[in-house]
């Protein structure tokens, strides 16, 4: 009955204490897992709310790589504890030379997150000072009970696509940004722009390809995240704005074409969006180059110059577009 009214306990905490629900959820299911230990009668009831702090994690995939490791390090940890405190006895010696054994163990097993844990679970086995089978269940029903608490309070994860979408939108009001003030420095020379957009951008897609990436582990059967593609693709694409910047800087206001790649940048930022409209854009920039092309040849080295900024900068837009119709496609 307890179990079911988590989520609605976890999210009345978090409105009310605005901390995180990894911090709910540890306060709530370590008291649960010492009571459940203490009414099973288990010697050494505490440790379970160890376990449970212990196997609380951010997402679904950790939480279950938590409780596997921990659980496999402790199987592994009974075994050599009987073998070494029999030989041994139960002295300090013996769980030195258990140790010896049982850390390289876990190192080549993968499963070194499960070492604290197992610790406790050994020190229990010492302390007994004769392990029997009583003893080993009393240890095996512990660690069910610590680990299992952890994993049934992990099966609820908030959504975090409301973020994620807020995150989408601030993106795309930057880079709708970006290329307008583009656009005005090739029409008017502006040099008062701060780029502080540039800023934020990079800001905003660290965060949001952080939060995508936990969204993929909360989901473990989806094959197919759209949200992480998405940012990983907006992100190429940012490092595309950041290489037009200086070719930008290097074109004259006067130059005609500058205004023809002006008028191309409008477009562009009206049309920011996660809609398929790359295929639309890169034949007009196809003709734009066709055009460039079919011009007169430069009749000065500053008009070189500036022809090939020009040249550079159609080409990089052109890359920015194929990088979009290719998430387009994936996506699908």
């Amino acid at each position: 009955m307890f179990l079911t009214k988590i989520p609605f306990l976890v999210e009345e905490v978090k409105k009310l204490l605005k901390i995180g629900y990894r911090t709910i959820k540890t306060a709530l299911g370590t008291p649960f897992a010492i009571w459940v230990a203490q009414m099973l009668q288990l010697d050494n009831f505490a440790s379970a709310g160890i376990l449970t702090i212990l196997c609380i994690q951010i997402t679904r995939k950790k939480s279950i790589l938590s409780a596997w490791h921990r659980f496999a390090a402790c199987m592994i940890a009974m075994g050599l504890s009987f073998a070494f405190f029999e030989v041994f006895g139960y002295q300090p010696i013996a769980i030195g030379l258990m140790l010896f054994a049982f850390i390289p163990v876990t190192v080549w097993l993968k499963i070194t997150p499960g070492i604290v844990t197992s610790s406790v679970i050994i020190l229990h086995l010492y302390g007994s000072g004769n392990i029997g089978w009583g003893v080993i269940w009393n240890e095996l029903v512990l660690i069910t009970v610590g680990i299992g608490t952890a994993l049934l309070l992990n099966l609820y994860m908030p959504s975090l696509e409301t973020k994620l979408e807020q995150y989408q939108r601030e993106v795309e009001h930057n880079f709708s940004s970006i290329l307008k003030e583009f656009a005005a420095y090739l029409r008017e020379g502006n040099e008062h722009w701060a780029g502080r957009e540039l800023t934020h951008t990079a800001e905003v897609l660290e965060k949001a390809k952080s939060l995508a990436f936990r969204d993929v582990e909360n989901h473990l059967l989806r094959t197919h995240n759209p949200f992480y593609h998405y940012f990983h693709m907006r992100m190429k694409q940012f490092e595309l704005l950041e290489r037009m910047l200086p070719l930008v800087s290097q074109i004259s206001t006067s130059y005609s074409h500058g205004q023809a790649i002006a008028d191309f940048f409008e477009e562009l930022a009206d049309a920011v969006h996660s809609g398929n409209t790359a295929i639309i854009y890169l034949k007009k920039l196809k003709q734009m180059k066709d055009q460039f092309r079919n011009d007169q040849l430069p009749e000065s080295r500053e008009e070189f110059e500036v022809r090939a900024s020009l040249y550079h900068l159609l080409n990089q837009i052109e890359e920015y577009l194929i990088i979009k119709r290719s998430f387009k496609k994936s996506d699908v």
